[in-house]
């Protein structure tokens, strides 16, 4: 029986226009390296957080383009068989836009487009499944929040794919609810109804870092963007939405002062 964890948040890909221009970019705001992986069949620009690899930056493919993706951050979710996750996707409405692939040592893919449209990637690893799933350290993904035209149904999508458990749920008032879930110990980030600004259903990660005022300056003084906040959330955390100069979305996010992680 295989050892990798069903539904590990455990690897984000950068689908961007300028991947010559995004280390500069995420170094100064995120603190992360890159670093040139030479062991596939191409060149493979790795991001580093310290010496932990924790995802990956790929030119948007041409095909992407034309069908109207702008630059995004794909999110690989493990599971240790991705032909059938990607079965069971597809018998629950989802769409497959590529695989299952084998990538020489690395694993098999599927990126999938969920009921609603927003799009993730399956990932059955070759060897071992990166990430954790302790609380995120500094410069690590901390928070994964799908803005969905149906809540409760992406909810009963992910959890039966993926066996995510329910957290607490918060109500927002005339924005609905906030569903947050998690797969062990700790919260791994929330659901909820898209507003109508939202053009499509999709994920948004949060990337931990000291300052969110702080690093949402160095975002606008970079050329991206502060998209909302910075502001505070239940619980005295910090947030802020950006988008990076070539259109990328992402979040950054500090922990309520006197909290651990």
């Amino acid at each position: 029986m295989s050892d990798t964890p069903t539904g590990r948040f455990c690897w984000y890909e950068l689908m961007t226009t300028d991947p010559e221009a995004a280390p500069a970019f995420y170094g100064e705001v995120a603190g992360w390296g890159a670093n040139v992986w030479e062991g596939g069949t191409m060149p493979y620009t790795m991001w580093m957080n310290g010496e932990n690899a924790i995802g990956g930056i790929m030119e948007l493919p041409e095909e992407a383009k034309a069908a109207g993706a702008p630059p995004h951050w794909l999110i690989y979710l493990s599971t240790p068989d991705a032909a059938a996750t990607t079965a069971k996707a597809t018998e629950l409405g989802a769409t497959v836009l590529m695989g299952p692939m084998e990538l020489p040592e690395v694993g098999t893919i599927s990126v999938l487009a969920d009921p609603h449209g927003a799009v993730f990637c399956a990932f059955q690893p070759a060897t071992y499944t990166p990430g954790h799933d302790g609380p995120a350290a500094m410069g690590e993904f901390s928070w994964h929040e799908l803005a969905t035209h149906d809540w409760e149904a992406g909810w009963a999508f992910y959890a039966e794919v993926f066996d995510w458990q329910k957290d607490h749920a918060m109500d927002m008032g005339e924005m609905g609810t906030y569903q947050m879930f998690n797969r062990g110990a700790h919260p791994l980030g929330g659901i909820f109804n898209k507003p109508d600004t939202l053009p499509v259903a999709c994920w948004m990660p949060y990337i931990r870092v000291p300052d969110v005022a702080a690093a949402a300056d160095k975002v606008k003084e970079l050329g991206g963007q502060v998209l909302n906040g910075p502001m505070e959330v239940p619980g005295g955390d910090m947030v802020a939405q950006c988008m990076d100069p070539a259109g990328a979305a992402f979040a950054i996010h500090a922990l309520a002062e006197g909290a651990e992680g």
